[in-house]
């Protein structure tokens, strides 16, 4: 849509990384991209947890993103949840739901944040069309933040019961279960205890008591203790940005010490979400107009600390300041091996390109591949057959390969 490359077409992740008005997870994306040297993501179009998971662990060292599709999972569940997080973490890579949300604005909150698959908890990015008015992009941004803070925070309440020791000479000394420790240093407390006693009369003789003495000693009083405790945990930021800036400028990548290096100094994803927005489809015949395409633009540059950029078939930077990433579908080579029906498209309107050309010559920062890699005999090597073609495309683009 430019009338000229726009810079980001010719600058390395790396830099990009650097800048300072990035939301911190583009940011941190754009490191983990450079680090790992892959700017592909895989689509998990696969229908159970075990084959979900599965997939996870065997292209999860070739990509930067994997793309669920968490209504297609017939057993999804917190175990679900759970196995993809662990694998992402050990393997580096982030979650991307591609829910598609386009709906009123009370509507997606809810389908985000609520119902069984609780996207807003566990996906780093999911997108949206914009057909239903840019109101979408601020309510799903109130519906990540509500989640997160509520993930942030716990409350429980500690209910311990006890009774009075008492004795036949009228003594009594109440024993309750005791307190949880608490650490005043991460959490706060308060409790309340409530004693009901009943009054006793004089025991004459301690030694030998009467029946109604005796009854009355032993009508135990009783002691409730409810502690209640609120506590905060909170995700680790990104990494300090001299050390962000060091690794990025030091680790060569060739090196396998300095990338895994680089990895841990980049640390976990930063506590916080994106969306990304349906500018452009893959899809024959599709009905988002040059126009449509141009609103969505508009749209993501009102709202650049959540939305960090499109689905789309062409990078859509034209402005000097806009720097959003740009992930590409449609992506095949087009094979026997992989199962598809020809570098044309798969004969229901889905249409495919190669993955170097789509980095190279139409500016895609992450290429989207699903059925290439998914119906595959070996997902793996096909991954890493996508990563290096992907990766070969931009080293073109920025003249780093000739």
């Amino acid at each position: 849509m430019a009338s000229k490359p726009h810079p980001t077409r010719s600058t390395p992740f790396s830099v990009r990384a650097k800048s300072e008005s990035l939301p911190a997870l583009t940011s941190y994306l754009l490191s983990l991209i450079s680090f790992k040297q892959t700017n592909l993501c895989v689509s998990a179009d696969v229908q159970s947890t075990s084959a979900l998971l599965r997939l996870a662990e065997e292209v999860g060292d070739s990509i930067c993103v994997l793309k669920t599709h968490a209504d297609i999972v017939d057993d999804f569940s917190d175990r679900t949840i759970k196995g993809l997080q662990e694998i992402a973490k050990r393997k580096n890579f982030l979650i991307f739901e591609d829910r598609k949300f386009g709906d009123i604005g009370n509507t997606v909150q809810s389908q985000y944040s609520h119902g069984p698959l609780r996207i807003a908890t566990w996906a780093h990015l999911t997108n949206a069309h914009l057909f239903p008015g840019p109101a979408i992009i601020p309510a799903l941004c109130s519906a990540a933040t509500s989640t997160l803070i509520a993930l942030n925070q716990s409350v429980s309440t500690e209910i311990s019961t006890g009774t009075p020791r008492t004795s036949l000479d009228g003594f009594s000394s109440t024993t309750t279960d005791p307190e949880p420790d608490i650490d005043p240093f991460t959490s706060t407390s308060s409790s309340a205890s409530y004693q009901f006693q009943p009054s006793s009369s004089k025991v004459q003789n301690a030694l030998s008591p009467t029946v109604a003495e005796f009854d009355m000693a032993h009508r135990r009083s009783s002691v409730v203790t409810a502690t209640t405790t609120i506590s905060q945990t909170f995700e680790p930021c990104p990494p300090n940005p001299a050390t962000l800036s060091r690794s990025l400028s030091s680790a060569s990548g060739d090196d396998p010490v300095d990338r895994a290096a680089a990895l841990k100094d980049l640390g976990p994803p930063p506590h916080s979400r994106g969306l990304l927005l349906l500018a452009q489809m893959s899809s024959e015949n599709n009905l988002l107009t040059t126009e449509y395409t141009k609103t969505c633009i508009s749209a993501a540059r009102d709202h650049k600390d959540f939305v960090l950029g499109f689905v789309a078939q062409e990078n859509l930077n034209t402005d000097k300041e806009d720097e959003f990433l740009v992930f590409t579908p449609g992506v095949g080579f087009g094979d026997q091996e992989t199962g598809s029906k020809g570098k044309g498209g798969d004969g229901m309107g889905q249409r495919w390109r190669g993955p170097r050309e789509v980095v190279r010559d139409e500016g895609a920062d992450v290429v989207i591949v699903g059925r290439g890699v998914v119906n595959a005999k070996d997902r793996a090597s096909e991954a890493e057959r996508y990563r290096w073609e992907a990766w070969r495309g931009y080293e073109e683009r920025i003249q780093r390969r000739k």
